[in-house]
């Protein structure tokens, strides 16, 4: 089983409600499922703020702005997906996948202005960010087609449409 947890960055991050969780864990499953993750995963979820998560970025990125999502993949791949494991990797018999930080704030702010519901925000943020914790990227046109191609068909399964 999957090892998903969940923590907020400050104590002034409002709770979400569980049903914002669950649609993230949910997210994360079925994408782990999606692209045929064998092994049981442990991913560390931070629900944060604009500015906590301009801080991470600025931190771990040198880029100094607020963003929606961050990924913190644990693993390196010579190929997206194709995951490469040793002993190492592993604790608890859980494949140690990387971290994923979401500003509350952000995805709250796209769903308003993109039109669709939060749940759908929070699904997308997750789905794409476990996708850069499986080693995909959309440095180019090419590659975000394929991650845009994955995301809506987990997201699909799982009735998070537009």
């Amino acid at each position: 089983m999957n090892k998903i947890t969940f923590q907020y960055s400050n104590e002034n991050i409002k709770p979400l409600d569980d049903n914002i969780t669950a649609v993230i864990e949910s997210v994360i499953n079925q994408v782990l499922l999606d692209q045929g993750v064998e092994v049981n995963v442990d991913i560390a979820v931070t629900l944060s703020d604009n500015n906590d998560i301009r801080e991470i970025n600025k931190n771990y990125r040198d880029i100094d702005s607020d963003t929606d999502v961050l990924s913190f993949p644990m693993l390196e791949y010579e190929k997206p997906g194709a995951i490469f494991a040793s002993a190492e990797d592993f604790e608890d018999d859980k494949l140690l996948l990387g971290d994923i930080v979401i500003s509350v704030e952000k995805a709250y702010a796209q769903a308003h202005e993109y039109g669709h519901s939060v749940e759908r925000e929070f699904g997308f943020l997750a789905a794409h960010s476990v996708l850069h914790l499986l080693g995909y990227d959309h440095m180019t046109q090419e590659d975000e087609k394929v991650m845009i191609e994955k995301q809506e068909l987990s997201l699909e399964k799982l009735n998070l449409t537009r």
